[in-house]
């Protein structure tokens, strides 16, 4: 294959699955390691796509390599938070055991949440509270305190997580996309995320809208793994609504 036709070849995944890894693109174009790291560095520097840690993505996606303090990202896209968080809390029943990952949007669910006998565990320490003082059972994960995203994490968080078995969880994600999955910027949290989600029966993750044109650091979960609670997509995102782990909420 003409290095120009697997350049456009690369370029056309790209910008179709809004990232792709270096193992993908191999794979989809039988090239070596080599061969794909050089197409991508070319393609990086005529501006095509944008070279990151692994892979590539599209001009249109970010890459967000810190977390933003809880403050500073509270009072972004909350419209669209609401809705989402209205309809995940509307999930919940009674008999439920159920995990709350640290986080602004999961963090609006808790007003809403009618299901007075359910019990929840989370790692957000502003969430224990607001659980605990609107009546429910609730429990916090011991571990090192992330000030910034007012999250418990670290080994003992891990370790704890271990005994527990959750009918649900919801958690909070920076970047949603197909092929990178669910990602965030902190390695302490990721494992938190993943830990909590491979002791739960039904996932759910929430995520406005825009952070399918978002993908950081650290992949916690693959795009499968999940049900995604997001507000309804534009345009731009069409392509996922043909995936049936997708339930897209109206602003409300």
């Amino acid at each position: 294959m003409l290095s120009e036709e697997r350049q456009g070849k690369i370029v056309n995944l790209v910008n179709e699955n809004k990232s792709m890894s270096i193992q993908m693109l191999m794979n989809a174009l039988d090239a070596s390691e080599s061969t794909i790291r050089r197409d991508l560095g070319e393609l990086d520097k005529q501006g095509l796509l944008e070279k990151v840690y692994g892979g590539a993505i599209a001009k249109d996606q970010t890459f967000s390599g810190k977390d933003e303090s809880v403050k500073s990202r509270s009072g972004l896209h909350r419209e669209e938070k609401i809705a989402i968080a209205k309809y995940a809390a509307s999930l919940i029943n009674d008999d439920d055991f159920v995990y709350i990952d640290a986080g602004t949007t999961t963090e609006c669910m808790i007003p809403f949440i009618t299901a007075k006998k359910a019990t929840f565990v989370t790692n957000g320490f502003s969430h224990a509270r607001k659980l605990s003082e609107a009546g429910f059972l609730t429990y916090i994960l011991g571990g090192e305190v992330k000030f910034p995203t007012e999250a418990v994490v670290g080994e003992e968080a891990v370790f704890l997580l271990f005994k527990y078995h959750f009918t649900k969880g919801f958690w909070g994600t920076n970047g949603i996309s197909r092929s990178s999955g669910f990602s965030t910027p902190d390695i302490k949290e990721a494992l938190i995320k993943q830990m909590s989600m491979s002791r739960t029966n039904k996932k759910y993750v929430l995520g406005d809208s825009s952070k399918f044109s978002s993908i950081s650091c650290v992949t916690f979960a693959e795009f499968s793994d999940a049900t995604v609670i997001t507000s309804e997509l534009d345009e731009n995102f069409s392509a996922y609504r043909s995936y049936k782990n997708i339930v897209e909420v109206k602003e409300q």
